[in-house]
Order: C-alpha cells, then structure tokens, then sequence
C-alpha cells in the first residue's frame, strides 16, 4: 500500500512539473496590467472630427494629472468618442489621456505602444482585422454622399461614376470608392464606378471644398450621417443626397502588434461596453451628440463573427 501511496506521489510530482506554467499578467507582458500600474489609459482620437472629439482651443490640462505634457486631458477633448473613453477609463479606475496621431496611423496598426486604444469611429472591417483588434461596437455610422446644395444632375449614387469625390485617405469611404471594402456581416452593393478620388486627412477640409461650389473642386464628399448633419448645421451650403450608402460599426481598436497582451484589456473594453448599451448610456450620447439614436444595431452585433483571439 505504502508503494503505491509513493508512487501516485511520484507520478503527481512529474506530472505537475511537466504542466505549462500559468503566466502571470505583469506590466511588462499585459496590457490591462500596464494601464493599472500606470494609472492612465491613452486615448488616441481625432483633434477636429466634431461631434465625435474635438480639441478645446486654448484649454488647460487638468490640475494633478497624471497625463504627461505630450497628452491632453479630459478636459480639454469633447464629443461622443471623448466620452465613449473616459467612461471605459472610468470603469477601469484610471485617468483618460489623449493623443492625437493621424488617421493613417491609427488604422495602420503598428503603434509601438505609444497608445493603448483608439477611440475615434473607426469601422470594422476584414482588412483592419489584419492589425487591429475590435471591442463590441458601440454605434452603428450610416455613410452618407454629400453634394452641394445647388447641384440639380445628382439624383442617386450611380450619377457620381466618374465624378471627384473627396474622402479620408484609408477610411472606409476610400475602400468603398476602390470597390474593396468588406464588412463583416455585411453585403456590400458598389453603386458608383471609377470615381475621381480626392484624399484627405479627414472629411472637414473636404466638404470646405465641396463648400466652393458646385463642381469647383469636388462633386461630392462621403462621410458619416454625425458629420453630414453638423457641415449642414453649421450652414454648410451641402446636402444630404438619398438614403445610406451602407452600415458600417464603429468600434474601440487595440493594436495586434502591442508588446503587451491585449485580451484581458479587451475583455474589459467590451464588458464596458455592453453595459452601456443595456443602460441606454450610449443611446442619450448618441442623441446628445449626433441628433439621434444610432446605437440599436451597434448592441445587436454579434462580436463572435470575427473570430478574434488576442
């Protein structure tokens, strides 16, 4: 009995040695780690892509920051995604610091851990899986043509074939124009054929130049409803022209490239998130910022289809 009892014993003992070690999450080789330590989340957005962000103009960093120089606090950024972030900070128990890269950056991947998360409409889409990894979305962006407002030829999208239109370079607007755009979950119908396509940093300075005129330096601009509505509101000689082009689900994104594993940061972006749409949350931001509630299909989408395993 006593050599059996020793036996079992010696083979626990090899087999326990043999098991893989169980890592454990540190600030050198986890991400949601790293943010506790530190105490901040930095937040990369956009600086003038109101009402989504914008950077306050001669604002003032928050006193007792933990922010450093290069980073803007809460304080000084406002709009739908700023709050969207310092809500998943909030959560976190950290401060939200901003930074703002260009576009091409942001959806490029690569980031060098100079940032933890970008929080700035970016859609999902197949090939910015390829560098990025996608929380639950919190809004689902209609993408809109707009034209200006004395145009009488343009009737629907097709009329554009062949036209200048102004987008953000690497949006999905871009991708659209291209004909290459792939949504998951989504069956895209390319309406306008071999377009002229006019890059930007963003839709602002575009629709400025479809402002010029009819025709003068573009024919039209594809962006998102949120940004449509307030070039019009702010007597933006522009025009909404017919339904949606297509759906598109704006999403937290984290870089595939991070030093530091970002599943457990991830995980916890998405938790936050879905409770904000069980509590309606996002819903009264959506209302407050873009004049309506676009967030009902962003809660419905299922998040397995990308099969994502940080």
């Amino acid at each position: 009995m006593q050599k059996n009892i020793a036996l079992c014993l010696t083979i626990l003992t090899i087999l326990t040695a043999c098991a893989p070690a169980t890592v454990v999450p540190t600030p050198q080789n986890d991400k949601l780690a790293e943010v506790l330590v530190r105490g901040t989340l930095v937040v990369a957005t956009d600086a003038d892509y109101a009402p989504q962000s914008k950077l306050l103009e001669n604002s003032m960093p928050n006193l007792n920051t933990k922010c450093s120089p290069t980073q803007y606090t809460a304080n000084q950024m406002v709009g739908f995604d700023v709050d969207v972030a310092v809500e998943v900070a909030r959560q976190l128990g950290v401060e939200p610091c901003f930074v703002t890269p260009p576009w091409s950056q942001l959806v490029g991947g690569n980031w060098g851990d100079n940032w933890d998360i970008h929080v700035g409409s970016a859609a999902i889409t197949f090939d910015r899986m390829k560098v990025l990894y996608f929380s639950q979305p919190y809004y689902a962006t209609p993408t809109i043509i707009l034209i200006h407002k004395d145009n009488v030829t343009f009737k629907k999208p097709e009329d554009l074939s062949g036209k200048r239109i102004g987008v953000c370079v690497g949006c999905t607007f871009e991708s659209y124009l291209k004909g290459t755009l792939q949504i998951p979950g989504e069956l895209i119908e390319y309406r306008i054929k071999n377009s002229q396509i006019v890059g930007y940093e963003n839709e602002e300075p575009a629709i400025e130049d479809l402002s010029a005129g009819d025709g003068v330096e573009l024919d039209a601009v594809i962006t998102i409803l949120p940004i449509a509505k307030q070039a019009i509101d702010a007597g933006k000689p522009v025009r909404i022209l017919v339904e949606p082009l297509l759906f598109a689900y704006a999403s937290i994104t984290l870089d595939r490239s991070s030093g530091r594993d970002p599943a457990r940061l991830l995980d916890e972006i998405t938790q936050t998130i879905r409770e904000l749409h069980a509590n309606s949350t996002l819903k009264q931001w959506s209302i407050q910022y873009q004049g309506q509630d676009l967030t009902q299909e962003a809660a419905q989408y299922d998040l397995s289809v990308l099969s994502q395993t940080p």
